[in-house]
């Protein structure tokens, strides 16, 4: 006879250990009820997206959406500003439109709300895809050592800061989820620096050359928003101190929260930035 009763297993949100889904704590670090619901279940984006990496996935995916969306309402007539990254490029106007971010739209037209939009939009078909081939092999490390909600914060919030202080800088007109990607590097470098050890060595080396290289070819290539990359690394390596990784302070409810803040706040503005453009589109004469 087979037994109906077996009991499901999940990764325990904290400490990332199978254990029962049903144990009222988790024998390994004491979080109490790891398979309720407000833990998150599987983990509270795992449990969502079916796993952790999906997260990532699905960036790319919207970050891909309003690339094609720009492109299809407006497509660019050349001469575009990010060049040489502007193969395929949408109109400028489409690209302030949908919340590009800088002291034109901020200034001008009061839209703070750019300065997280602009992390979703792209000036040409290389530019998305660099960022995102970036997004892709940093965000497994950042998800493994912090956790998916923390991977998030530290995506949306590293981005904010990057344009923030290209805005104080007087950068008149930017985009690209490159701030954001730096954000993710800073705190890689914070994780390797402060673990230490042969593996945090190997983390720091290695992402060390990622920010060598990122600077020389922001030097390099004309268009490039050195001021948004710097503000998102740094940011990067502060949240990645304050939010704290795996090994010193275990994934909690209130990083989800956060994270949930974040990701409501996202859902807005995006949807704001496209029904405002579609619908003044539709009204243009």
């Amino acid at each position: 006879m087979t037994s109906t009763n077996r009991r499901s297993s999940l990764l325990c949100p904290s400490c990332r250990r199978l254990v029962s889904a049903d144990i009222n704590a988790c024998p390994y670090c004491g979080t109490k009820k790891p398979g309720a619901w407000w833990q998150g279940g599987r983990g509270l984006v795992a449990g969502l997206l079916g796993s952790d990496e999906m997260l990532i996935r699905l960036l790319i995916m919207v970050n891909g959406a309003m690339y094609v969306l720009a492109l299809l309402l407006m497509p660019g007539q050349g001469g575009h500003s990010f060049s040489p990254l502007a193969f395929l490029a949408p109109a400028n106007k489409i690209l302030l439109l949908l919340g590009g971010t800088g002291t034109l739209p901020i200034n001008a037209m009061h839209r703070w709300w750019t300065l997280l939009a602009a992390n979703y939009l792209h000036g040409g078909l290389l530019h998305l895809v660099f960022n995102m081939m970036a997004l892709n092999q940093l965000g497994p490390l950042i998800i493994n050592e912090y956790g998916a909600a923390r991977f998030f914060v530290l995506y949306t919030l590293a981005g904010v800061a990057g344009f923030l202080l290209s805005y104080l800088a007087g950068v008149s007109f930017t985009i690209g989820a490159s701030a954001a990607v730096c954000g993710l590097i800073g705190a890689a470098l914070y994780y390797g620096k402060s673990r230490g050890g042969a593996y945090g060595q190997a983390v720091f080396k290695q992402v060390s050359g990622w920010v060598i290289s990122l600077f020389v070819f922001g030097f390099l290539v004309p268009g490039i928003n050195n001021w948004g990359h710097g503000g998102g690394l740094v940011a990067g390596i502060v949240l990645g101190a304050l939010l704290g990784y795996h090994e010193k302070i275990r994934e909690n409810i209130g990083h989800r929260i956060l994270a949930g803040g974040c990701a409501v706040l996202t859902i807005g503005v995006l949807g704001w930035a496209v029904a405002s453009s579609i619908f003044y589109l539709a009204g243009a004469p």
